[in-house]
């Protein structure tokens, strides 16, 4: 976040007392794609993500419970294909450069696959936690509480 507040100074900065830096909007392109994904994948991490949880948390114990693991083995369904589809999607654009950096499109890309791989892997975690502990009714799945 720091490195983009940079880049996007530097762009003002110049523009108004120099000729514009002209690589500036791209980097700062590039790096809110990236913070983006990686902050999703923060998000998914500390359980800060938007849910609809009234529905679960009117069912009893052990139903919401398998709701819960089903909703989660749901996402992990998505992100595995995220990752697949991702990576092609970065080996199809490995030909293509940025206009002003000249840099390979692959690394802007990478993040879906990445970003996708790490949640899946916190996703997995979420399973087995939620399978090994069982039902507890101090779960809400309420985002404003601090994970246990």
């Amino acid at each position: 976040m720091a490195a983009l507040i940079g880049v996007i100074t530097l762009q003002i900065v110049s523009r108004v007392f120099f000729t514009a830096v002209g690589w500036t909007e791209e980097v700062a392109r590039f790096l809110l794609i990236w913070i983006t994904f990686l902050g999703a994948t923060l998000a998914y991490q500390r359980a800060r993500h938007i849910a609809v949880t009234f529905v679960v948390e009117a069912l009893p114990l052990r139903v919401a419970q398998l709701a819960r693991v089903a909703a989660v083995l749901i996402a992990l369904g998505f992100l595995v294909a995220l990752i697949v589809i991702g990576y092609r999607y970065m080996q199809m654009q490995s030909f293509q450069h940025s206009a002003s950096l000249r840099l390979s499109m692959t690394y802007v890309y990478a993040v879906m696959p990445i970003s996708a791989a790490i949640m899946a892997w916190y996703a997995l975690v979420d399973v087995f936690e939620l399978i090994a502990k069982g039902p507890r009714a101090s779960d809400t799945g309420n985002a404003e509480e601090p994970p246990v």
